[in-house]
């Protein structure tokens, strides 16, 4: 990497071995953004060819329509003969045999999975629950669904029965897929137990079991074990043939408020999304080992550690474990052991490793790309992860996207750059952004807005919100119109075009009238090196409107009065007297998912008196019983 005073640019060797490595694929992209994307729809593989690319009618939007396609096949088939690594297991405790999946047994092992789905009942169109940790299963599963044209729904293992009960209830799955139990780091998990809870009041009529923890459960007449469904059946099963637009899955995400959203994806525009990005942003290709750390039950897991991977022909782990256990350095060992050379992870993951570790003492030579994802990431953290994890080499494409956009659109691209720590980067080529305020114009460089997507829209977008239509136009098409993508993210551009992050709208806080960034807030306070994690919220305050909070979880010897007064002092120098805070607690832990997000809603909850919700989604919930007890000592 060549530094250029705070940009960073790819080197010459980078450059040259790039898929994409000249502003040209940025001038394609904005001249015509359906022919670019129709050219990189080319990449995969369809039954039959569309007959029109992209179609319109705000909010609703359409691609490739008239072309039949199974996602399945761009890999699976292509592959199908060949003993090229396709997934590395990396299973919870180190002692336990690794397990490496080549394509040819994964075509078998779906397709066998995918016959017995079938001889269930299982078809196109129909709903299938998974509840599964990240074992092989868990990727035979998804493929499977995909295989035979039926929607696939993963509910994160760590979820709740609550949390599991309402997405089934609202899918109205007949089936779910699920397991024993398992371990994760010293912690077993008894996964039928919840499970047994999770289905009451649903329409669950089969539950296929994966025999991993071993531990005894209780055996229902609904229970079926996955062995024994799979021996037998044939280990051919041809791909259903798919409409561009028919559901490929559907991916609950969490709102500040009522139930959770059941984001619907499409079988073509994903599949064409989801390969391209993984060429574009990460440099994908065949001789690639690709680690993403995310659970398949986030989309990160579903695009970064499954799809895109496969797509592109690449070698993909699926981590079972935490990547500090047994040993706080049990990531590099993984990375060093199988040669990765492409790790992406959260924020969240590399302050910890930051904290933990300090210096790595592994060899981590095989890495040449580095990815960020899950929410902003800070100076600090990016420099460390650049200089330690990276060795100064690797470019760091830190991401956007959601959920909803199916994968990653906003990142500069590995050979071309530029890379600015705590920026996102540059839009994608072929895609169409803007910053707006309050008002729906455009802002200048440097002035913080509405994060917006302009059609046409990615092919892998979201094309509703599942059995609630009002939900989709309210939450993504009425903030600007029914013409413009409301991201519910801040940001602001630089005078070079890169985006920034600021948070979430509903993280920008108004001090005296005066818009106050509670990411850039976090950004300052977590300069501090006694600061391992921070977080800003902002309450009501009779007089100033609101006031910021900061939450700062410590390391070292200073004592918390000393680090409370440094926070002080450095908040005023960097932004002001505007970011004059009410109160600074010094706690044990943020609480946050297991994607590493820190839940800033449920800890501005703590002061407004508002029921907290369900906390089944956090990976800490004890956290929040810690932050309560803190509260209370001030008050």
């Amino acid at each position: 990497m060549i530094k250029k005073n705070n940009l960073y640019y790819p080197s010459e060797e980078i450059k040259k071995d790039a898929h994409i490595n000249s502003e040209e694929t940025y001038k394609e992209g904005e001249e015509n953004p359906v022919a670019f994307w129709e050219k990189a729809a080319n990449d995969v593989i369809w039954r039959e060819k569309w007959d029109e690319s992209f179609s319109h009618t705000p909010p609703y939007f359409k691609w490739f329509l008239g072309g039949k396609i199974n996602i399945t096949e761009s890999f699976l088939d292509v592959h199908k003969e060949s003993d090229k690594t396709a997934i590395i297991f990396c299973p919870n405790s180190p002692e336990e045999e690794e397990r490496k999946i080549s394509y040819r047994e994964l075509y078998r092992e779906v397709n066998r999975f995918a016959n017995a789905l079938k001889k269930m009942g299982v078809g196109k169109g129909d709903p299938v629950g998974i509840y599964l940790p990240m074992i092989p299963e868990m990727v035979f599963a998804l493929l499977a669904c995909a295989r035979i044209g039926a929607m696939h729904t993963v509910v994160f293992s760590a979820f709740s029965p609550s949390a599991l009960k309402v997405r089934l209830q609202d899918t109205q799955a007949k089936v779910l897929i699920t397991t024993d139990g398992y371990n994760r780091a010293a912690e077993v998990i008894d996964l039928k137990k919840n499970v047994d809870e999770g289905i009451k009041e649903t329409s669950i009529e089969k539950v296929i079991l994966v025999k991993r923890g071993g531990n005894e459960i209780n055996f229902t007449e609904k229970d079926v074990w996955w062995h024994d469904i799979v021996e037998g059946e044939s280990d051919d099963c041809p791909a259903e043939m798919m409409d561009s637009e028919d559901p490929l899955f559907i991916l609950y995400t969490s709102g500040s408020t009522g139930k959770p959203k059941g984001v619907l994806h499409t079988c073509g525009g994903y599949t064409v999304q989801a390969k391209a990005t993984g060429k574009w942003i990460f440099d994908l290709k065949e001789d690639d080992v690709f680690w993403s750390t995310a659970d398949a039950g986030w989309i990160t897991g579903h695009t970064y550690t499954i799809y895109s991977p496969l797509l592109n022909g690449a070698t993909t782990v699926i981590f079972e474990g935490v990547p500090n256990w047994p040993e706080k350095d049990r990531f590099a060992e993984i990375i060093e052991k199988h040669k990765v050379t492409i790790f992406y992870t959260a924020p969240t993951a590399i302050r910890l490793f930051k904290m933990q570790i300090g210096e790595i003492e592994r060899s981590l030579e095989s890495l040449r790309i580095l990815g960020s994802v899950g929410e902003p990431i800070d100076e600090d953290a990016w420099e460390w992860y650049y200089r330690e994890i990276g060795k100064g080499k690797c470019p760091v494409v830190d991401t956007w996207w959601q959920t909803e956009t199916g994968g990653i659109l906003i990142s500069s691209l590995p050979g071309v750059g530029p890379f600015k720590p705590t920026f996102t980067g540059r839009t994608l080529p072929g895609l169409k952004f803007d910053i707006y305020n309050a008002e729906g114009k455009s802002v200048s460089a440097n002035e913080e807005g509405d994060l917006v997507i302009l059609p046409p829209f990615s092919p892998g977008m979201l094309r509703g919100v599942y059995k609630n239509d009002e939900k989709y136009r309210k939450t993504y098409f009425s903030e600007f119109g029914e013409n413009i993508y409301y991201t519910s993210d801040t940001a602001y551009r630089d005078e070079e075009g890169l985006i920034r992050i600021v948070g979430r709208a509903d993280d920008v806080i108004k001090v005296a009238g005066h818009r106050l960034s509670t990411g850039e807030m976090e950004n300052v306070v977590a300069k501090n090196e006694s600061v391992a994690e921070c977080a800003v919220v902002g309450i009501k305050d009779d007089i100033r409107g609101e006031v910021p909070i900061v939450f700062a979880v410590i390391v070292g010897n200073k004592k918390a009065e000393e680090v409370t007064e440094e926070i002080k002092k450095v908040l005023m120098d960097d932004i002001g007297p505007i970011a004059m805070v009410k109160s600074i607690y010094i706690v044990e832990d943020l609480p946050k998912t297991r994607s590493g997000k820190i839940m800033r809603r449920i800890m501005k909850k703590l002061f407004t008196g508002e029921e907290l919700g369900d906390l089944s989604t956090l990976a800490n919930p004890e956290s929040v019983e810690l932050l309560k007890n803190v509260i209370k000592r001030d008050i």
